[in-house]
């Protein structure tokens, strides 16, 4: 149904579609996974009550932000797509989209992300500047390091501070808990993406930690996880978060053991629906904090 409501925007335009796919909208998961952190952290910095301005700044923001990502991440990768079986049916790599054209696209949502930031404060739009250049800079790290996930983590995570900033108007030192935690979780499920492509990517000389982690991956994704989880739990105990939050985290152990189990093939469609499933992880740790601020005494 959702997909098929995007395919009728190709009644406005005929490209429409092209331009849907560039920017994975018809693919929502990494908008979750993007989403539900910054949720967190609104929710957190609001007391259970974050403004109405800021929910809807974030949620447009997470939107256009992860869709500029994708412009740009296809932009990097025009010349590798297409020797990747999952990527060989990318806009750019088919012709349906140009390069230049995927460069504007990216520059138009970065610049409709600023205006949104300028409604909030000053201190948002600095960290704002540097989300953007980690998000920037991603896509070509992956030529030069194999560690192109930390610095998905690293862009990913700058909407806590971003969130922090905007309801606040400063971001407290324990909130670099949850950013370090979310990095963490963000190279752990990224990890599961890349284990899909791996194959492909040795033949071609990408990298990822998927590539450098080799046989130890799940048990390193494992232990990635657990230390995000450590810190959101040191970072609860600093906010104030009780009994609904710890169910939250209890939730989220629970996604991450089931992946752990359901990858034990290392298998490319294993792998993938395991980097899907982990949103569930960060709905189940949202829900939490929503709880704790709903029902706790």
């Amino acid at each position: 149904m959702y997909v098929q409501l995007l395919k009728s925007f190709n009644r406005l335009h005929p490209r429409a579609w092209d331009f849907i796919q560039l920017m994975r909208l018809d693919r929502p998961i990494g908008i979750y996974l993007l989403l539900w952190p910054t949720l967190w952290a609104l929710w957190i910095a609001g007391d259970g009550t974050p403004s109405v301005k800021n929910m809807v700044i974030f949620v447009l923001g997470v939107i256009l932000m992860r869709s500029a990502g994708c412009a740009i991440n296809d932009f990097a990768d025009r010349g590798i797509d297409g020797d990747v079986a999952r990527t060989k049916g990318r806009p750019i790599v088919t012709g349906r989209v140009s390069a230049k054209e995927a460069l504007i696209t990216f520059a138009t949502l970065v610049g409709i992300s600023l205006c949104l930031v300028l409604l909030t404060n000053s201190q948002t739009l600095y960290w704002a500047f540097l989300a953007v250049g980690l998000a920037a800079l991603y896509p070509f790290t992956k030529r030069y390091t194999h560690y192109p996930q930390v610095a998905l983590g690293a862009a990913y995570s700058c909407s806590i501070l971003l969130a922090f900033s905007a309801e606040t108007g400063t971001v407290p030192a324990a909130v670099w808990l949850i950013y370090i935690a979310n990095l963490l979780w963000t190279i752990a499920y990224d990890t599961y993406y890349a284990m899909s492509d791996r194959e492909d990517d040795l033949k071609i000389g990408v990298k990822s930690t998927a590539v450098l982690f080799g046989k130890a991956d799940r048990a390193i994704i494992l232990s990635l996880q657990a230390c995000a989880l450590f810190l959101l739990l040191l970072a609860g105990q600093h906010f104030s978060l009780g009994g609904y939050f710890h169910l939250g985290l209890l939730g989220a152990v629970a996604c991450f053991m089931w992946e752990f189990i359901h990858t034990r093939q290392r298998d490319a469609e294993s792998s993938l629906r395991a980097f899907l499933h982990n949103h569930w992880a960060g709905f189940a740790i949202f829900l939490g904090i929503v709880a704790h601020y709903s029902f706790a005494a």
